[in-house]
């Protein structure tokens, strides 16, 4: 059975560094260390510093903590023939990613790439070409932003906005009704939006059609969604950050609930709308035009949504479920 590498301790490259001090060569220290002498050896020619070309413990701990990191990545673009014709459409073409990923496949038979792999090899700091590729880009940031990050989110937009974090143990463990989730369904191929307001622990849902994906629209389909049931039955509303949900204080004003945030791209934390969004998907698709979409249809829809049984509710419907809220007040 072959032996494992270990890797060398810093406590290890520091008794190298004495020994060395002390002139002792590379088969000595390997006996001292127990260790082979190709590994000592491979240490003091790889880890050595390149400007006084001398051994340093610290140095070459470091110089191997920074190779690890990048051990395994594989090389991007390392097809000659693709990373050719992705650098002359940059350049010469000012093409953008998308549309080069997108031809590679007529062009090239038998390549294929991801506009994301592009990005990658662009802004790769050992690629020589990268400041001309960055140039060819329409938006020339010397600096890839973090995947999920916008500038907006530094600050928050929300007034007055109470993170998830504050919001009451009731509200978690589903035992008392009256807490509600809110988002909204878009789609590209229109400027009409869907609201949709979940109870949490009856997963009851109440859907309303807005013109445009606005706040003062939400605040009103909230309001009159939710502004006729017993006020028991409305105690909070979690939101996400989007800027739909500004006007949460007039909403909190008309029908007296409190409201509350998810943390910046933790939709999750709202996962019982957006498993509702998910079901809701299903009469109405993506890249649907939801203008098209009745208020008609919707409360039929609503109405399936909420005739549908639910495992975690022991296959009761949410209607059931919303009615004996509603009758026990708890």
């Amino acid at each position: 059975m072959k032996k494992q590498y270990i890797q060398l301790t810093l406590r290890e490259r520091e008794k190298i560094f004495a020994l060395r001090v002390r002139g002792k060569t590379a088969t000595n220290i390997a006996e001292i260390l127990e260790r082979h002498k190709s590994t000592i050896s491979r240490e003091l020619r790889r880890n050595r510093a390149p400007t006084y070309n001398r051994y340093s413990a610290h140095s070459a701990n470091k110089r191997s903590i920074l190779r690890n990191g990048r051990r395994g990545r594989r090389p991007k673009l390392a097809d000659k023939k693709l990373r050719q014709y992705v650098v002359r459409m940059l350049l010469k073409e000012q093409w953008s990613p998308e549309i080069i990923a997108n031809q590679v496949i007529k062009k090239l038979p038998g390549h294929c790439i991801s506009h994301e792999t592009i990005y990658q090899s662009i802004y790769d700091t050992r690629n020589p070409k990268r400041r001309d590729l960055i140039k060819a880009l329409a938006r020339q940031y010397r600096r890839r932003k973090r995947r999920g990050y916008s500038r907006r989110h530094c600050k928050t937009h929300i007034p007055s906005r109470r993170s998830i974090r504050e919001r009451p143990a009731q509200v978690q463990d589903r035992k008392q009704a009256g807490h509600w989730e809110a988002d909204t369904m878009v789609s590209r191929k229109s400027l009409a939006a869907i609201g949709v307001i979940l109870e949490r622990k009856a997963r009851y849902v109440k859907l309303a059609k807005l013109k445009r994906k606005s706040a003062g629209l939400l605040r009103s389909a909230i309001n009159r969604r939710l502004g006729r049931i017993p006020r028991h039955l409305r105690r909070t509303i979690t939101y996400d950050n989007g800027s739909e949900n500004t006007e949460h204080l007039l909403v909190n004003k008309r029908i007296g609930t409190e409201s509350f945030f998810c943390e910046p791209y933790h939709s999750y934390e709202k996962g019982s709308v957006e498993q509702v969004i998910g079901l809701l998907r299903r009469w109405i698709p993506k890249g649907y035009d939801l203008s098209k979409v009745s208020s008609r249809q919707l409360k039929k829809i609503e109405k399936r949504i909420n005739a549908r049984p639910r495992k975690c509710l022991q296959y009761l419907t949410p209607s059931e479920t919303y009615e004996n809220c509603v009758a026990l007040k708890n």
